[in-house]
C-alpha cells in the first residue's frame, strides 16, 4: 500500500519526515476486541513480540494516556502508573478512547490523535529495528522504528507488561 493512503496517522508520519511502511490486510470481523493486534502479526506473519497494541488508559480516574505494549502481552497497571506518576491506572472506556483519540477500538494508532494524550511505549520495542503499530484503521499496520515512535509522540520508554 502507498504511503499516500490518508489516515490521520499516516499523515503525522509523513509531516514528522521518518521513513515508515504501511501494510493493509484483510481483518476478520469475528475478531474480539481484545485479539486485533495478535490478528495482525498472524495474518502479516509477524513475531507477535514486533506488533504492538496501543490501548488508552485511565490514570487516577480523571486523565486518559497511551500505552504501547506488545500484541501478545498484557500491561502491568503498577507499571503504567508509574511511568505517569499515577496511583493507578485502568482501561479506559471504550467510548472516551474512542473520543479522545478519533480511532476506533482495533485502529487505534499512537500517531495523529484528535486529542495528544501522554504516551508510553514498553521497552520490549527497543529489542527490535522496527516494529508494527495501528495505521489508524482495522487493518492497516505501520512499521517504523521503535525511536522514531518515541521521537514522533514524546513517549516515555519502560517495563510495561
Amino acid at each position: 500500500m502507498e504511503k499516500s493512503a490518508s489516515t490521520p496517522a499516516i499523515a503525522a508520519l509523513q509531516h514528522a519526515s521518518v521513513p515508515f511502511t504501511v501494510t493493509e490486510y484483510e481483518v476478520d470481523r469475528a475478531t474480539p476486541d481484545s485479539g486485533w493486534g495478535t490478528q495482525a502479526a498472524q495474518t502479516l506473519g509477524i513475531d507477535p513480540a514486533r506488533v504492538f497494541k496501543t490501548l488508552v488508559v485511565e490514570l487516577d480516574g480523571r486523565q486518559l494516556a497511551v500505552v504501547v505494549v506488545p500484541a501478545d502481552a498484557r500491561f502491568r497497571a503498577k507499571s503504567v502508573a508509574a511511568i505517569f506518576g499515577a496511583r493507578e491506572a485502568r482501561m479506559a472506556e471504550q467510548k472516551d478512547a474512542e473520543r479522545a483519540t478519533g480511532y476506533v477500538i482495533g485502529g487505534i494508532s499512537p500517531f495523529g490523535q484528535r486529542r495528544k494524550l501522554p504516551t508510553a511505549l514498553d521497552a520490549s520495542a527497543l529489542e527490535f529495528s522496527t516494529i508494527c503499530v495501528s495505521g489508524g484503521r482495522r487493518g492497516l499496520e505501520i512499521e517504523l522504528a521503535p525511536a522514531d515512535l518515541v521521537a514522533v509522540v514524546g513517549a516515555k520508554v519502560g517495563p510495561l507488561t
